[in-house]
């Protein structure tokens, strides 16, 4: 019966998402040959697809269902000058944790097929982001191995009807999938919007530092192995 209702709740949203991605593909970007994914993830319990264009002017576009979400999103897009489409659908009659942290997984799986090798990357990255009273530190690797380190003592449970406990299961699915090292810490924060907002901001700027190009690196591989 769950597996039915799951179903018919996936259903009921596939206009809006057949809207989403009709648009046009979007533009190659400089430097770096298009760094573009898209990747579809469609169990009984979601159905997701994600777009980016890691050369983009962060543009965004979200339909996720769970609103605080789409707000987050928008972070990682404006903030890390990432292109980004995702459009959802799932059990959110449940809850929200599989419709969350299917994004994060179906985000990382574009992310590491628009990286591809990695030559000529950067490879690492990191941003202090600071709101108000909050002030938040993440940094990336781009790694080719999993690996979250996440310290963040939230100062309530919800924000709004979002369960905060989702925002760790979302970078938990990223990083499983984009094989990278992630490591998050919120410094400081009174407000529970505030240190989430700081949190998904310093990833965008993060990650925008790890995916440039870097013109003394020759397009080699950045890692003495040869290989990430």
């Amino acid at each position: 019966m769950r597996a039915v209702r799951s179903v018919l709740m996936i259903a009921r949203g596939s206009q809006q998402y057949a809207e989403l991605f009709s648009r046009p593909e979007m533009p190659a970007g400089n430097g770096i040959p298009r760094r573009q994914a898209e990747v579809s993830r469609n169990t009984l319990e979601t159905r997701i697809t994600v777009r980016l264009n890691l050369d983009g002017s962060g543009r965004g576009s979200f339909a996720t269902g769970v609103p605080f979400l789409d707000h987050m999103l928008e972070q990682i897009s404006r903030h890390g000058l990432i292109d980004l489409d995702v459009a959802a659908t799932g059990d959110l009659h449940i809850d929200a944790h599989h419709t969350v942290e299917d994004i994060g997984i179906t985000l990382g799986q574009a992310l590491a097929s628009a990286l591809g090798d990695k030559k000529g990357l950067r490879r690492y990255g990191h941003a202090y982001v600071p709101l108000d009273e909050a002030l938040s530190r993440v940094v990336v690797d781009l790694s080719g191995r999993p690996g979250l380190e996440f310290h963040v003592d939230f100062r309530r449970a919800m924000i709004g009807t979002f369960d905060v406990d989702l925002v760790h299961e979302f970078f938990q699915g990223l990083v499983n999938h984009a094989l990278l090292t992630l490591h998050i810490d919120n410094l400081r924060g009174d407000n529970a919007h505030h240190q989430a907002e700081t949190l998904f901001k310093a990833f965008g700027r993060a990650l925008r530092m790890a995916v440039e190009e870097d013109p003394r690196a020759g397009g080699s591989i950045p890692s003495t192995k040869g290989t990430l």
